[in-house]
């Protein structure tokens, strides 16, 4: 009985720790807040022009990737500027090629969305 309480703490604290990591990137980094802000509005979007199912599978799974992304890409500054506070080249490419990952997805995410939502816009226009 006790081994199966201890499992259920580290499942809880596990969790407890992931929110803390979601609330952390949303309370200190713009980007991150600037991701939540436009997957609200693709919500209210896709509400609004009644995408399919399969347009909001993708439109929900773009949302997901760039925000995760956007915490990995968070995860690897702080691990950078704990190990060194001087600039060094190796630190610099960590860290430009994290954020060039985020922008890269970024992009294909709103030329993507552009597909979904840009016929919907002009009929509704």
């Amino acid at each position: 009985m006790k081994q199966k309480k201890k499992q259920n703490h580290k499942l809880y604290g596990g969790f407890q720790y992931a929110f803390a990591g979601i609330v952390t990137g949303l309370k200190q980094e713009q980007n991150m807040k600037m991701h939540a802000v436009m997957t609200a509005l693709v919500v209210i979007a896709g509400f609004f022009f009644h995408i399919s199912m399969t347009e909001w599978c993708i439109c929900l799974l773009l949302c997901g990737l760039i925000m995760a992304l956007e915490l990995v890409n968070t995860a690897v500054e702080a691990v950078v500027d704990l190990v060194t506070e001087e600039r060094k080249p190796l630190a610099k490419i960590a860290k430009d090629t994290a954020a060039g990952a985020v922008f890269i997805l970024a992009i294909f995410s709103a030329v993507i969305g552009c597909i979904i939502f840009l016929p919907k816009v002009i009929a509704w226009i």
